[in-house]
């Protein structure tokens, strides 16, 4: 497939087209708050870390997308050490960062998205890399990745640490997603086991998934890389995702 890839401060035309995807994430993956510090304005104020990909011959139905967000990190900051909380610490990092008007030293992945029916042909790695090119032209050296590893949903009772330590016999992560991201040129840094947070009544829950929420206890629920956290007595539920910091070094 011939590609074009978009910088939408480049495109503001075609920004409407960053929201054109259908079946990306599950209902509860989207539930996380603090997602809208970035969303809300991925394509106004993160317009130049915000890539969008089509097809050569159809501009209008895009195929693939990518997110970024700069933020600032140093010792001097309080910032010695990546976030614990991954992709929701560094998007609020971000979002401090702009309130105050500190200028970003770093750039963050937030997302790679590819059209469920392309999937497994090779667009992953191809938006990766202009993740990576985007960075480099946007004069940053250093690009961190909160990765979701694609393949830890088959073992939720697995710790993230112990998952993400295997290797196969070339020396590779064994899992797909963070094999990428070294092939890459990317280092695993470390664990950050609260990546995300999502939390809701049972009611929410049993919208979001399907599942009946009706004892108290872990819930193993499709997509997600740990258990679920429910309590029938105080009628809520939690889901704490981990992830894989990931630093890509660019210059």
């Amino acid at each position: 497939m011939d590609l074009l890839i978009v910088n939408l401060a480049d495109r503001p035309d075609l920004v409407d087209t960053m929201w054109d995807f259908e079946g990306l994430w599950p209902v509860f993956m989207q539930q996380d708050p603090v997602s809208d510090l970035f969303y809300s304005r991925a394509t106004s104020t993160y317009a130049a870390y915000t890539l969008v990909a089509f097809a050569a011959d159809d501009m209008d139905h895009p195929v693939a997308r990518s997110c970024s967000i700069p933020f600032a990190m140093g010792a001097a900051l309080g910032r010695d050490a990546l976030p614990d909380d991954g992709w929701d610490g560094v998007i609020r990092w971000a979002w401090l960062d702009e309130q105050i008007g500190r200028a970003p030293t770093h750039l963050s992945a937030i997302e790679v998205a590819i059209r469920p029916d392309l999937r497994g042909t090779g667009l992953a790695s191809v938006m990766l890399e202009a993740k990576r090119q985007n960075a480099i032209r946007l004069g940053f050296k250093d690009l961190y990745a909160p990765v979701r590893p694609s393949l830890k949903t088959a073992e939720p009772h697995t710790p993230m640490r112990e998952y993400a330590a295997r290797t196969r016999d070339d020396g590779l992560p064994e899992d797909p997603w963070l094999r990428l991201h070294v092939r890459a040129g990317g280092t695993i840094v470390k664990v950050c086991p609260r990546a995300m947070t999502m939390s809701g009544t049972l009611s929410e829950w049993r919208s979001w998934t399907g599942q009946p929420f009706d004892a108290t206890g872990d819930v193993v629920v499709p997509f997600a890389l740990n258990p679920v956290h429910c309590s029938v007595e105080h009628d809520h539920a939690v889901y704490v995702e981990p992830g894989v910091w990931v630093h890509h070094r660019l210059g």
